[in-house]
């Protein structure tokens, strides 16, 4: 199995929790990249879903398709804090079934060789 030391973590929300969302991800040290921290990316997708009889939406009404503006936004973490990183997220994020994307990263920055990240990578 590989090991990852990063991830990637893609998380949609709308744009009013933002702000909470930074603090908490700084908080786990999320976005920390050498000398800097808080860093993330984020931009505007349109989010569509379908509450089921069993749901309580934070947005639409159920057995109704919903769409509306959201944030996709876009952090680094270690991958030995992904638990306690994603528990800060859940904390904050005001939906019943938050959408987090967890992508492992081979490497992070630009000092890494890529020839050295692949050979250890297939070690």
């Amino acid at each position: 199995m590989l090991n990852f030391p990063y991830c990637k973590l893609e998380i949609f929300l709308p744009a009013s929790h933002l702000s909470a969302l930074q603090e908490a991800l700084a908080q786990v040290d999320a976005g920390h990249i050498g000398n800097y921290d808080h860093c993330l990316s984020y931009s505007p997708v349109t989010g569509c879903w379908k509450p089921l009889p069993e749901a309580a939406p934070y947005l639409g009404q159920v057995n109704q398709l919903c769409t509306a503006p959201e944030l996709k936004v876009e952090v680094t973490c270690q991958s030995s804090r992904l638990e306690e990183t994603l528990g800060a997220i859940r904390r904050v994020h005001p939906y019943e079934e938050p959408v987090i994307h967890v992508i492992p990263l081979l490497a992070v920055g630009t000092d890494i060789p890529a020839a050295e990240v692949f050979q250890e990578a297939t070690d």
